[in-house]
């Protein structure tokens, strides 16, 4: 497994250039305080409890971002791949809801919690981005969730602070970084290089970018109540 997460997307592809165009937003994301908290075990309980139930929220809203992509689909393939994606998500809310069970938190209590303004703005932004826009707006504002993920992962296991033993995130940080979802976070940033070329990517660089930016600043913020939240 390729353990650099500079490497995600081709050199000189769209996924590279709005990453580095991202710039501080970008680093603020992938390596947020939470991030480096869940790396070397300090990250509080509280804070990624809150995390969780507020992240299968998340996970609801992400499912329909997804089904809008099956209808501005470029292409029959296209169409049948995000069908198969927004099958995968639903089935990843059954196995966050047990995730979450292991940390105590119930199943029912999880469902009934109200998403915070944080996840709402988030996950609306989304869908106002793809309603708004054709598929290539829409894959932009997804990618950041998907390959940044990643990242993120990569980015813990080049920790030289990383706990190891005796991490209670550790199997948060397994998901991330197994091979399963890191092949589907390069994939992610494989689609966007080529939607950027079929959809006239460099002509619409300065939106494209404004929007990958605000992405990972939302994503900053999605981090950030967890943090609060346990103060």
């Amino acid at each position: 497994m390729d353990l650099d997460w500079r490497s995600f997307g081709r050199e000189g592809g769209l996924f590279r250039r709005l990453r580095g165009a991202a710039g501080e937003a970008w680093g603020g994301y992938t390596w947020h305080p939470f991030v480096r908290g869940l790396s070397d075990g300090m990250l509080p309980l509280p804070a990624f409890r809150h995390y969780l139930i507020q992240d299968y929220l998340f996970l609801i809203h992400f499912a329909r971002a997804k089904a809008l992509a099956v209808v501005k689909g470029e292409s029959l393939a296209a169409m049948r791949d995000k069908a198969k994606a927004v099958l995968a998500i639903l089935d990843e809310t059954k196995l966050h809801l047990q995730y979450c069970a292991e940390w105590g938190l119930d199943e029912a209590a999880v469902i009934a919690t109200p998403e915070t303004a944080e996840t709402v703005s988030y996950t609306r932004w989304v869908l106002d981005r793809g309603l708004a826009g054709d598929i290539l707006d829409l894959e932009v504002a997804l990618a950041p969730c998907t390959v940044g993920y990643g990242e993120v992962a990569l980015r813990i296991l080049a920790d030289p602070a990383r706990l190891r033993d005796g991490n209670a995130y550790e199997s948060w940080i397994a998901a991330y970084s197994s091979p399963d979802y890191q092949a589907m976070a390069r994939a992610a940033a494989q689609r966007i290089d080529a939607l950027g070329d079929s959809h006239g990517g460099e002509a619409r660089f300065a939106r494209l970018a404004a929007d990958f930016a605000e992405a990972a600043r939302l994503e900053q913020r999605f981090w950030q109540q967890g943090l609060d939240v346990a103060r």
